[in-house]
């Protein structure tokens, strides 16, 4: 007979011979408490329960139909037989772990070279950027006169002599030089490409494949520009010598100019 203990769960079966008749009190070996026990309470396995619990364990289901049977080798419903389809079974885990690996692999080389990718584009060289300048300095040049007639005409309106009034001079340079900057930073920063560069077919992008921020875009154009000018234009001179086509400007804001 199987004995519990109340307290812990812990079990042992004693020989039903050796159990009084009457309750006993008994201490648990595990816990080490104590608790009564009437074995006339608790209820004693018959043959037939021990057969059937027998009976159940020599019995199996299968898991390819779900029939449960006794014992066999192979499936008395489907006729699968157990051993090949475990076999399959691991071999198809062998094979799924393999390819997620393998996914992990080809991610990892993917990302290594949109890494690269940037670095090995077509880089545009020093003739077509200053083709793209020029177009540019054009449209803007235009632009600018257009708006400057459009100022002086308002200016006559309101009676002001504009003629020789450093003020106004002051102005109209401010002006132009705002529109210039803002010209440069905006389409840079808005899609790397100015509308002489858009002619052309060429972009500027970061060295990791990013497109530029306003801010980058403003580094660029503004101090990085101003310091390739100053040093007698040589900053502009390195895209003809350096090996990835950067200017100083470029290198300052980490850019690169490539062909589409």
């Amino acid at each position: 007979m199987n004995i519990i203990c109340p307290h812990c769960n812990f079990s042992k079966t004693v020989d039903l011979s050796k159990i009084p008749d009457r309750p006993v009190r008994v201490n648990c070996p595990r816990c080490s408490k104590g608790f009564t026990f009437d074995k006339s309470l608790s209820p004693v396995p018959t043959a037939d329960a021990e057969q059937e619990a027998a009976s159940t364990e020599q019995q199996v289901t299968c898991p390819a139909c779900g029939l449960v049977q006794d014992k066999h080798d192979h499936c008395l419903g489907c006729g699968v037989v157990f051993s090949k389809l475990q076999a399959r079974r691991q071999a198809n885990g062998h094979m799924l772990r393999n390819s997620e690996i393998m996914d992990i692999n080809l991610a990892e080389l993917r990302r290594k070279v949109e890494g690269l990718a940037p670095r090995h584009q077509p880089k545009a060289g020093f003739w077509i950027r200053a083709i793209a300048s020029i177009l540019d300095f054009f449209l803007l040049g235009a632009v600018q006169l257009m708006l400057s007639l459009l100022i002086n005409l308002v200016i006559g309106l309101l009676g002001i002599v504009s003629e020789g009034d450093p003020a106004v001079n002051l102005v109209l340079w401010l002006f132009g030089a705002s529109l210039s900057i803002g010209y440069a930073v905006f389409f840079i920063g808005y899609c790397g490409q100015t509308p002489g560069k858009m002619a052309l077919r060429i972009k500027v992008i970061r060295t990791d494949g990013s497109p530029l921020s306003y801010g980058r875009a403003f580094l660029r154009e503004v101090p990085g520009k101003f310091i390739s000018s100053i040093l007698l234009g040589i900053g502009y001179l390195m895209v003809a010598f350096d090996g990835q086509k950067q200017g100083l400007h470029d290198k300052i804001a980490d850019s690169y100019v490539i062909k589409l």
